[in-house]
């Protein structure tokens, strides 16, 4: 088999393929074979009969379009990993006409990874805010430790903010009442923000009893973004009282016998937490000058499919009632427009994205070892909820344990990087890199080289 690259544009190809007729040998007997099996022709049991009469009762013409038709995949697979094309998404093929005995010719358009000039890595710097551990900090974190431990004591006096209540709702829109918006005995803190707009506002000031009516926006459900007349009545009022802040309370709450050591333990929690929320800081920024200093042709037609699949999806999702769409973007203070244009927008990086840190992976000879694949794939079977055994068998079905392995991949890739970037927070201190993304696969090296050579 014979093929030829045509590059077409930085992100697209077409290859050029010629398969000899005797290389199909193989692909005819496996279709004389399936064919014999469906055809009843006298004096021969069902799958005995002879190619030449299998090709009398079919027709020659007809036997050659489904071996070429059946072969066709994976002649194209073989002229990509021929020509080591990095091919995305599925091919446009045009078959030439078909003739007996002939050299079969076709074409096949495809999508690719552009070629990616790489910045060197060392030169690269950036800055993140420093980790800071403040005394409200602190006090936030206990604080909220304390009300986990807190009792709930009914009150007569009207509903304040940080209140447990009791409540009734009732929603209608248009006079219809919206049972999804609906319900009795619900419990709800009051200014947690969780439930409806506009309904901790209208809470605080009633006592257990009383109801009032307010109008809000719907964001969810069959009335997404239509306006609701809201009943709410308060059925009862409860404040939360806290343990004291006492040692007795560190023993109760904690490992720790005093309330200054638990303290310093929320401290050092707050700290790590701070160092995390760093650390994604440090990704972020990195790829971010990653982008500014590299150019990424985009395939078009990749993302394309990208905005398509996620506009289909919220659509499908208001079972396709383009008027409720349009609701829903009106109470979000935006319109279809511009909602399909950032959705572009933010597909068209996402793709650059993935290009930009495979091509990275290539060149640093990136590698995902089968229990990082294992431990990340028990990772997402626990963040969703499911048996690893059953994720997994999903993941297969969708096919999409290719997925979790690049993107494994492109997370290593970046965390090499961010081991030769100079990272400094704003007050020009240097940030180590080296808890969250490792050291320098040089550093390791030497480490190892040491290690070897000590131990001689």
């Amino acid at each position: 088999m014979k093929s030829t690259v045509e590059r077409l544009s930085p992100t697209r190809v077409k290859l050029n393929v010629e398969v000899p007729f005797e290389e199909l040998s193989d692909d005819f007997a496996r279709a004389y074979q399936s064919l014999a099996q469906q055809i009843r022709i006298p004096g021969f049991r069902p799958g005995k009969a002879p190619a030449k009469l299998i090709e009398a009762r079919v027709g020659r013409d007809s036997v050659l379009a489904q071996v070429v038709n059946d072969a066709l995949p994976g002649k194209y697979s073989q002229a990509v990993a021929e020509t080591d094309t990095k091919a995305i998404g599925q091919p446009e093929i045009d078959l030439a006409e078909l003739a007996y005995g002939e050299t079969i010719t076709f074409t096949a358009e495809v999508d690719v990874r552009p070629d990616i000039t790489l910045p060197d890595f060392a030169s690269l710097a950036v800055e993140v805010e420093p980790v800071a551990v403040d005394d409200a900090a602190v006090d936030k974190e206990f604080d909220a430790l304390r009300a986990r431990f807190g009792t709930l004591k009914g009150v007569d006096r009207a509903v304040q903010n940080g209140d447990f209540v009791s409540i009734d709702l009732d929603a209608t829109v248009d006079g219809t009442s919206v049972e999804e918006a609906s319900t009795t005995g619900l419990s709800h803190e009051v200014g947690s923000g969780e439930l409806i707009d506009g309904l901790d506002d209208a809470l605080v000031g009633l006592k257990a009893g009383e109801s009032t009516t307010f109008t809000t926006t719907l964001v969810a459900g069959e009335h997404a973004g239509q306006e609701a007349e809201v009943t709410a009545k308060v059925d009862s009022v409860k404040e939360r009282e806290l343990p004291d802040a006492d040692d007795d309370f560190a023993q109760m709450a904690s490992e720790f016998d005093t309330i200054d050591e638990l303290k310093a333990d929320l401290r050092d929690k707050v700290a790590q937490s701070g160092k995390v929320e760093q650390a994604t800081a440090v990704r972020d920024a990195v790829l971010e000058k990653l982008l500014e200093q590299v150019e990424v042709p985009v395939p078009q037609k990749v993302v394309d499919e990208e905005v398509d699949g996620q506009i289909h999806q919220v659509v499908h999702s208001l079972d396709h009632d383009d008027a409720q769409l349009e609701k829903l973007l009106e109470a979000q203070g935006t319109t279809r427009d511009k909602w399909e244009a950032e959705t572009r927008e933010a597909a068209e990086k996402a793709v650059q994205t993935q290009l930009l840190l495979d091509t990275i992976a290539d060149e640093l000879e990136t590698e995902v070892s089968q229990e990082e694949l294992t431990q990340q794939i028990l990772f997402q079977a626990q963040r969703y909820g499911m048996q690893p055994q059953e994720f997994i068998q999903q993941l297969q079905s969708a096919g999409q344990v290719g997925a979790v392995y690049a993107d494994i991949r492109r997370s290593k890739a970046l965390g090499e990087v961010i081991g030769d970037v100079t990272v400094t927070d704003t007050t020009g201190a240097a940030v180590d890199t080296t808890e969250f993304f490792g050291k320098p696969e040089d550093e390791s090296d030497e480490g190892d080289s040491a290690e070897d050579t000590s131990g001689e």
